[in-house]
């Protein structure tokens, strides 16, 4: 399509025959003819379509001098203005003298370059036909066309090899270099003419996101030849699945995308996603060993009723993205509810941005209670968000999208910066909180400044615990992170493993953490009252805690028949809704002035009585 800018330089109400020709930037000789007007092809003799696409070399007829041929090429090659009065062909072969002009033109937003070609027929032979040129007026004789003849031998020898190594680039600037495949540049070309052709009435067509899920693990165990392999594996087999209509495309490090057309069977589109996950279900090999490595593929309909149609590789990767959240190795259409979910998902990034700089992160407290006296021994510190629109937000709202963000570290900062001014209203008020305990992320964790925000922060260690999740891999924590243990519990912080029994942590993973206090998942505690097996596995944990000198903590008390369970069997301390829910800061410090910390009295009544088969 001609660039409108070009179109407004030129008028095509002129008895001038005028034509436009897109050029090359290294050698302005080298051009495609892209439009032309009436006059042009009266003079010429060629219709539009037969001009369209051609070579400058279409008006260089059989009864144009030698001497000016060259000359014409030389002046072209240089991209200088200039005239000239030469004898030429129509396309009948009728031989003519005509006045043709040459001037450079340029396209300010692409940076294209283009000719515009005036002809003026001329009605007698000139008595002198001459070249006018903006830098000089060039005469012809024999001395001068031997130069002319030498000089564009060689240019035109130079010509052809830069052209050769023109159409080379040309062919890797579309191509990836290692499976040859359309690259992310020429994808997206052709994704925009095929948009293009659907809003003129075109064929609708799918987008298909491939995705391999254990890539980086191939690369890792057998090395990254073998991911090319791999790569190139995947490229056969989805040319092999594919049509002559389709593209495919390789837009990433193991990213594929497919474009096919709408047939007349949904089936044509649902096939060949099973196809491309049924293929990848297969183990590839190299060099003698095997892995596995499958696919997840996200499918999206372009349609002519979108009203923004470049929207429909984002959908794809919204149903990829889908299709990995719920197992791997699937594929999935999209939906409008993954739109929402995405728009959501947005808004929710934007607004926890916003939050931690506005510090909105706020704590909550829950208690742990001593499952022999039923009085305070600890609070859980639990972060909220303040949301200014929505409310108080629980954790499960935020933080799996925090996590993903990487901003878990700014959260835990801005939630222990509070601690130290609670702690104080606290002892002001002469109400007896013994120790508080604060869940850390693996993030924060391997952060040296954790040490140096503690002993900043002016609490005292000795009523400080710091909590790890389990699902922090603690059998595989790194050197820093092994660090900041041992700085922790030479402080004097104790050091508690929370959920265990998740399937994370092993044996030998809690033997090299060695914390102080281990907590059991509410899990595993919500089933004791009834079920027998339940209670044989919670006594089994505590079983190995106690003889690794560690104190229990039965998390997820509900009831009191829970809280005595777990007391009888073991746990040192309880922790759960039956003795409240998460409170703020000044709901706890009133609920220590009410009761003077204690929460629970333990029953006298011997809990065996309730359940024979307790285990002891």
């Amino acid at each position: 399509m001609i660039p409108p800018q070009i179109i407004d330089q030129i008028s095509d109400r002129s008895s001038e025959g005028l034509a436009l020709a897109l050029a090359s930037d290294e050698d302005g000789a080298i051009m495609e003819l892209q439009w032309c007007n009436k006059a042009f092809t009266r003079i010429t003799g060629y219709d539009n379509r037969e001009i369209f696409g051609q070579r400058g070399t279409i008006l260089i007829g059989t009864s144009m001098a030698q001497g000016d041929h060259l000359l014409i090429i030389e002046k072209l090659m240089n991209w200088e203005h200039f005239s000239v009065k030469v004898r030429t062909n129509r396309k009948s072969g009728e031989e003519y003298w005509q006045k043709m002009s040459w001037t450079p033109l340029s396209d300010p937003s692409t940076g294209d370059r283009w000719w515009l070609c005036s002809l003026i027929e001329l009605d007698e032979t000139p008595h002198n036909p001459v070249v006018h040129s903006a830098l000089a007026t060039t005469n012809s004789n024999q001395e001068l066309l031997a130069d002319y003849a030498e000089k564009i031998e060689r240019l035109e020898k130079e010509n052809s090899r830069l052209f050769e190594m023109a159409k080379t680039v040309a062919k890797e600037s579309k191509e990836d270099p290692l499976t040859g495949l359309s690259n992310r540049r020429h994808f997206e070309v052709e994704l925009k003419s095929w948009i293009q052709k659907l809003q003129n009435g075109g064929t609708e067509f799918a987008v298909f996101y491939v995705d391999l899920d254990r890539f980086k693990s191939v690369n890792d165990t057998l090395g990254h030849d073998a991911g090319d392999r791999l790569l190139l594996s995947v490229a056969k087999m989805l040319r092999r699945l594919t049509g002559e209509t389709d593209l495919i495309a390789r837009i990433g490090g193991d990213e594929f995308v497919i474009l096919r057309p709408l047939g007349n069977s949904a089936l044509d589109i649902s096939s060949l996603a099973d196809a491309i996950v049924q293929e990848m279900h297969a183990p590839f090999a190299f060099e003698g060993k095997s892995t596995f490595c499958s696919a997840s593929v996200g499918v999206a309909i372009a349609t002519a009723g979108m009203d923004i149609p470049e929207q429909v590789v984002t959908d794809a990767d919204m149903a990829l993205y889908h299709a990995k959240t719920n197992g791997r190795g699937r594929w999935s259409f999209f939906t409008e509810e993954m739109h929402a979910d995405a728009l959501a998902t947005k808004r929710l990034v934007s607004d926890l941005l916003i939050a931690c700089e506005k510090r909105e992160f706020v704590p909550y407290f829950q208690p742990l209670i001593d499952a022999s006296t039923g009085k305070i021994v600890s609070a859980e510190v639990l972060v909220r968000w303040a949301h200014p629109k929505m409310g108080l937000l629980p954790p499960g709202a935020f933080l799996e999208t925090a996590a993903s963000m990487g901003i878990l570290k700014r959260i835990d900062e801005i939630t222990f910066s509070t601690l130290p001014e609670t702690l104080g209203a606290f002892d002001k008020a002469g109400i007896d909180l013994p120790r508080i305990s604060i869940n850390v992320s693996a993030g924060r964790l391997a952060d040296p400044t954790l040490i140096h925000d503690i002993k900043r922060s002016g609490i005292a260690p000795e009523r400080l615990t710091i909590e790890i999740l389990e699902s922090v891999y603690l059998e595989r924590i790194g050197d820093v992170v092994h660090w900041t243990l041992g700085e922790l519990k030479e402080l004097g912080v104790t050091i508690a493993l929370d959920d265990f029994g998740t399937g994370h942590a092993s044996v030998q993973g809690l033997l090299k953490i060695n914390p102080t206090i281990l907590k059991i998942d509410r899990q595993f505690i919500q089933p004791i009252v009834e079920d027998e097996t339940s209670r044989a596995l919670v006594h089994s944990i505590i079983g190995i805690g106690k003889s690794l000198g560690m104190r229990i903590v039965a998390e997820g008390v509900e009831t009191e028949q829970h809280a005595l369970f777990a007391g009888r069997m073991g746990c040192d301390y309880l922790q759960g809704f039956h003795f409240g829910k998460p409170v703020s800061a000044s709901d706890l410090q009133q609920k220590l002035l009410e009761t003077n910390g204690q929460f629970w009295f333990p029953a006298e009544t011997d809990i065996a009585t309730l359940r024979p088969e307790l285990p002891c």
